[in-house]
């Protein structure tokens, strides 16, 4: 099973690009972000029309997430996350889907710094971490998935001494992304790519993406049930360079239906030889 996350900068802006790639790669579960829609907006019948079901949580211009399935019915759990009842941004949804629960999230950016949108993302990732924490304590296979924001290390920014004041760089920022990991999380990336310069984002301005000079900030957080079935990770780089693309590239991983056995890294299997 193939599932996915993607940043489509406006749902109905981008819909071309968005139906030659689940055309192309056919994923079975696909989580968005940054709709920019209205509820009423979502272009459901052309999703539809590819072989997808869908649920999503729409806001006019701004934020909105979704998640599409062909492979079974959407079982919604939860729209926001819980923490602070007058959060007026569409950022969190969650449902059941396949023998997975699935959160999908758009953390705020944050920027400028220091000021109110930093000390929201901060207060988010809180309810975020405390949320993620219940979550994992079901033991079920579950997996976080979306646009975090959050550029975990240097190996994930291109030019990391740029980003240094930056919301999406920032040590308080990025320790939160290690406290959420340390609660048991893996991000999948990084478990078959753990050495590589990978990145998902590219801006539209300086020539980024054809210099390559881009950010690693979409990925996918698996609990350990579904981490021990981890087949697949990558990042469709491609579809950045698509005419009238988002900035942010599609992330995907594949899970088998059950535990597999994966061959070390290089850097892992130097170190067991050396211990």
């Amino acid at each position: 099973m193939i599932i996915a996350t993607y940043n489509v900068n406006g749902v109905n802006g981008r819909l071309p690009v968005l139906l030659r790639w689940l055309a192309e790669r056919q994923p079975d579960i696909v989580v968005l972000q940054e709709l920019k829609a209205p509820q009423e907006k979502f272009p459901l019948r052309a999703i539809r029309d590819l072989g997808y079901d869908a649920i999503w949580h729409g806001q006019k211009s701004w934020n909105g997430v979704a998640i599409l399935s062909r492979v079974g019915e959407i079982h919604e759990t939860r729209r926001g996350l819980p923490g602070d009842p007058d959060d007026s941004h569409i950022r969190y949804i969650e449902a059941a889907v396949n023998g997975i629960l699935i959160g999908g999230l758009y953390l705020p950016n944050g920027n400028p710094r220091p000021g109110p949108k930093f000390d929201y993302k901060l207060r988010w990732f809180e309810r975020l971490i405390a949320h993620a924490a219940g979550l994992l304590e079901t033991g079920l296979p579950v997996m976080l998935a979306g646009d975090f924001n959050v550029m975990p290390t240097e190996l994930d920014v291109y030019k990391p001494e740029r980003w240094l004041d930056d919301a999406l760089f920032v040590p308080e920022v990025r320790a939160a992304y290690f406290r959420l990991l340390d609660q048991g999380w893996a991000d999948a990336l990084r478990i078959l790519h753990p050495g590589e310069t990978i990145y998902t984002f590219w801006d539209y301005f300086r020539n980024a993406y054809a210099r390559n000079a881009g950010l690693r900030i979409d990925h996918l957080l698996l609990s350990p049930v579904l981490t021990d079935r981890l087949t697949d990770a990558q990042v469709d780089r491609h579809v950045r360079g698509w005419e009238k693309t988002s900035d942010h590239a599609p992330v995907w991983i594949e899970i088998a239906g059950k535990p597999v056995r994966r061959r070390k890294s290089a850097s892992a299997r130097k170190n067991d030889a050396m211990s």
